[in-house]
């Protein structure tokens, strides 16, 4: 199975070799996985990597029901579902990204930042559908104390478990891509940026069983940065579309403003009231004042600081308009100009001749003789 045209054969175990084969070279690893199945011997090894561990069951109203909480295990299935992202992210690149790339003929800069909105809005449109899927089923819409009561929720579905694991995979999966896409050094440090900012989210809200809240943001969030990739994906393909960027712009600041807003809510008022607010480790409690105010000063730094950027970035912008359009009244004023004086001199000299407008000497009058 070949996810990449070959134009050319490397040699085997060099470094092109690897970049332009890690997709058949991860499948191959996945397949040898699902083998494992097939044997008893190898069966339990290869479950570790395929199904969420740490599974319970309990009797409730609906009958009994197996949850789930985290542990040491779940390393390898994250890794699983990572080598599982890495083939998705190869076959949306082949078979989508690459196809419409070559008909737009795109420059190499804007080839790349194509590339990355396009994978990011696939990932970003399906976590918000599974993430609303979820928020929905789980009932944290009609009852929004849920979020915080009954603290902590160390006992997760399913759908929720797997949603977390599927979300670390994505993220650890961009680290080894920035090496296979061949990202420029300048691409680097951004990337890093934001991908480090989401791991640390993410693990915070999974490892502080704070995973209602988190899986809350984490909806809002991937909404807002949809639309951002969305619009930047339609700018590329008609550089005269800038409609959609101003309805992110509207929302990207409401996005900022709800994520605050259910921070304090949920931590500073929520968990405050709380009876149980002593640190321990064996029930999964990490309530205290100390890690509610880390938590949230974390959640409220990144908010400022993208909101930061944001402003900041639409200053520059609105800077950089209004000299094009100084530039632009100048350059209009000046022919202008240049048309007024051309039309007053009615004509122009030509070797000591003066000629009309349209390069015709005019006729000389013949004076009659006496």
């Amino acid at each position: 199975m070949a996810f990449r045209r070959r134009n050319k054969s490397y040699p085997f175990f060099s470094q092109e070799f690897l970049i332009q084969n890690h997709a058949d070279i991860v499948f191959s690893l996945v397949i040898f996985i699902l083998i494992g199945l097939m044997f008893e011997t190898t069966a339990k090894t290869a479950v570790l990597f395929i199904q969420p561990q740490y599974n319970i069951s309990t009797m409730s109203a609906d009958g009994e029901v197996t949850l789930y909480h985290y542990g040491w295990k779940d390393c390898a299935t994250v890794l699983f579902y990572l080598c599982i992202t890495i083939i998705l992210h190869a076959v949306v690149q082949e078979y989508v990204l690459d196809k419409v790339n070559r008909r737009l003929h795109l420059s190499k800069s804007k080839n790349t930042k194509f590339n990355e909105s396009g994978q990011l809005c696939v990932f970003y449109l399906v976590s918000s559908l599974w993430s609303l899927y979820v928020i929905t089923t789980e009932g944290y819409i009609l009852h929004p104390s849920s979020l915080w009561e009954n603290y902590p929720h160390v006992h997760l579905r399913f759908q929720v478990k797997f949603f977390y694991l599927t979300q670390l995979a994505y993220w650890f999966h961009t680290l080894p891509e920035l090496y296979f896409q061949k990202i420029r050094k300048e691409e680097i440090p951004r990337q890093l940026q934001y991908v480090s900012l989401y791991l640390l989210h993410i693990l915070a809200a999974y490892l502080l069983n704070l995973t209602r809240v988190g899986l809350v943001l984490l909806f809002l969030q991937y909404l807002s940065e949809m639309g951002f990739h969305l619009s930047r994906l339609f700018y590329f393909i008609d550089e005269n579309h800038h409609k959609m960027f101003e309805m992110w712009s509207v929302g990207f600041v409401l996005t900022r403003m709800i994520t605050l807003t259910l921070m304090f809510l949920a931590v500073g008022f929520g968990l405050a009231r709380s009876e149980n607010q002593m640190l321990d480790l064996e029930t999964g409690n990490f309530n205290t004042l100390s890690i509610r105010l880390l938590v949230m000063f974390m959640v409220c730094f990144t908010q400022s600081w993208l909101l930061w950027k944001f402003f900041r970035f639409q200053l520059s912008r609105t800077r950089e308009m209004r000299l094009e359009q100084v530039a632009r009244k100048r350059a209009a004023a000046k022919h202008q100009m240049q048309r007024t004086l051309k039309r007053d001199s009615g004509g122009h000299h030509e070797n000591g001749l003066i000629k009309a407008e349209n390069g015709t000497s005019p006729r000389l009058k013949k004076i009659k003789a006496p």
